[in-house]
């Protein structure tokens, strides 16, 4: 079989992968928490994301079938990885990526009342446009009353929403080796800034 009949099949398995974790927000913050950590166990998992052993078997599993983790079944405990994905998406001309950053704020969400609050109300793709404006804040670069007006949010529930994010930028940033492929509001800054 030729490498072009594989590439459309691979693709749409990548983006069903992606789908899935931002589907549920437990396999979402436990594939970034591997990301994170490099290898771990079953036990790793149970133990820093306080989670019982049956989930974790099932959740890594899942995982696993996805294509998003690797399981290294030479040894006696099984030893996962995590294999760093990353989807873009072309919509007339308007191109986003969605990398591990952004699926570890999807996952952190229903432990952050913030954060939750921002996918109930208005959903992923305020999420998305939030991240964008949590790197050039935290970096220093945009404030919270620009970052706030931009998004159209009320202005301390998008302050709230940015230091929530300034947390997943700080802890992916090392970790996400797509992280420079997200899209920054930096790069196209507000008309009246």
């Amino acid at each position: 079989m030729s490498k072009a009949v594989g590439d459309p099949e691979r693709a749409m398995n990548g983006f069903m992968s992606v789908a899935q974790l931002l589907e549920e927000p437990r396999l979402a913050r436990l594939y970034t928490f591997i990301l994170r950590e490099g290898e771990v166990t079953i036990d790793d998992t149970t133990d820093q994301l306080e989670m019982p052993r049956s989930t974790a078997y099932s959740d890594t599993s899942t995982l696993v079938d996805l294509g998003v983790l690797t399981r290294d079944d030479d040894r006696k405990t099984h030893i996962y990885t995590a294999v760093p994905i990353t989807l873009t998406a072309n919509l007339d001309g308007d191109e986003y990526t969605i990398t591990p950053t952004f699926i570890e704020a999807f996952g952190r969400a229903p432990r952050d009342q913030d954060l939750d609050l921002l996918l109930e109300r208005y959903g992923l793709g305020k999420l998305a446009a939030a991240l964008t404006y949590a790197i050039p804040y935290t970096e220093g670069e945009m404030s919270e009353r620009v970052a706030a007006r931009e998004l159209e949010l009320q202005s301390a529930f998008a302050i709230a929403v940015l230091q929530a994010l300034r947390e997943v930028v700080l802890d992916m940033e090392a970790h996400d080796p797509y992280f420079e492929e997200i899209r920054n509001a930096r790069e196209t800054p507000p008309e009246d800034a």
